[in-house]
């Protein structure tokens, strides 16, 4: 009996807790289409070790939106979605870097004191329409580019991936 009551306060005392703080931060399920997965070093998940976002959930996150022409577009575009730093903090990570992957291989490492100085942003929208695949979408990983000369060299360039379908915190 006594053997008993001392499984029963370690549970209650260790796995308790742990199992709650596990629903609060867990996320809920995406209801459409999967259009982001995000694995690594998060504490928020919703699918396994893993959180997986539709699209309706990535807008729900506080937007962010500016101006900025892109080397790969022909003129200024207006673009919105939550900022990568708060997108992080939102999962709740403490990294140094991620691993961007696009749907067409593309593969870019991103320190995240990139998301400290810059407004790098998760575009899901340009000009108020989501972006299709054809105009880089349905995710870019998009710097500030027209605010900062800086930003317009190789290596932010090379950062600035679109047609994002995963990233890995590394």
């Amino acid at each position: 009996m006594k053997r008993h009551a001392l499984i029963v306060t370690v549970w209650v005392v260790c796995v308790l807790p742990m199992s709650v703080a596990n629903v609060a931060h867990a996320l809920s399920a995406p209801e459409g289409r999967v259009i982001l997965k995000i694995s690594g070093n998060i504490a928020r998940t919703n699918v396994g070790e893993e959180a997986h976002f539709d699209f309706s959930m990535l807008a729900d996150l506080p937007q962010h939106q500016y101006r900025t022409g892109t080397p790969w577009t022909r003129q200024p575009h207006e673009y919105s979605g939550p900022l990568m730093r708060n997108l992080l903090s939102y999962l709740q990570v403490a990294s140094e870097q991620v691993r961007v992957s696009a749907l067409n291989g593309y593969e870019a490492y991103i320190p995240t004191r990139d998301f400290t100085e810059h407004d790098v942003m998760l575009a899901l929208k340009r000009d108020g329409q989501p972006i299709t695949i054809r105009e880089y979408g349905p995710l870019w990983v998009l710097y500030p580019f027209d605010h900062n000369a800086e930003l317009l060299s190789e290596t932010f360039r090379s950062r600035a991936v679109w047609q994002v379908m995963k990233i890995d915190v590394r």
